[in-house]
């Protein structure tokens, strides 16, 4: 096995098992510090959303990058858009959405807007944004593709691992993931062993112990 493919299927372990877990529990392991603000679910949501960024940074309103970027998704990729949270014109709708699907993407993450809206309840298909509006998009540029973007507070860089569930967005580096998903774990065995104290009526407070 060459480094590539090794890399590869660690990459693939790893979201497969963020997919079992929580932002929640992710953030709180990150210091409470990052996490996108603003950005909420437009599906209708099933578990959770994991994979690596392709990042695309846009003008307000206008989404000829995201095109563009389309034609560069991965099986996996989860598409990652700074449109600088402008709401007033969407940037992603239904053909996009079926294109990045068909593709093999996991979700969108837009620092914006969207439109189309049950199309993606339909779908099922993760996405993530700021809003969603019936105007359409500019499509006249500039943008740019993999470069650390904005979302909503949170910067993510291209190849960052990307979770969203029902409370929203969180992402970082893939060199720290194995070790955060250790962390991550640990803190699920503490909570389900709060969960089951709570119930048999041990529990003394979350961070004190059993007299």
């Amino acid at each position: 096995m060459d480094n590539a493919t090794a890399a590869a299927g660690t990459l693939e372990s790893l979201v497969a098992a963020y997919k079992r877990s929580s932002t929640a529990i992710i953030s709180d392991n990150l210091d409470r510090l990052p996490g996108a603000i603003g950005i909420v679910p437009f599906h209708v949501v099933d578990g959770v959303m994991a994979g690596p960024a392709l990042t695309v940074r846009v003008a307000a309103g206008d989404n000829l990058a995201i095109h563009k970027a389309l034609d560069l998704i991965k099986p996996g990729d989860i598409v990652v858009v700074d449109g600088d949270g402008e709401i007033s014109r969407a940037l992603v709708g239904e053909i996009m959405m079926t294109i990045a699907q068909v593709r093999g993407a996991a979700g969108f993450v837009i620092n914006g807007a969207i439109r189309d809206r049950n199309a993606f309840v339909q779908s099922g298909f993760p996405c993530f944004a700021r809003a969603a509006i019936h105007r359409g998009p500019f499509k006249n540029g500039p943008g740019e593709i993999n470069v650390s973007v904005a979302i909503g507070g949170m910067i993510v860089a291209p190849g960052d691992i990307v979770v969203g569930d029902d409370d929203g967005v969180v992402a970082f580096p893939q060199a720290i993931a194995a070790d955060l998903l250790k962390a991550v774990h640990a803190q699920e065995a503490r909570e389900a062993e709060i969960l089951r104290s709570i119930r048999d009526g041990s529990y003394t407070g979350a961070y004190g112990t059993k007299s």
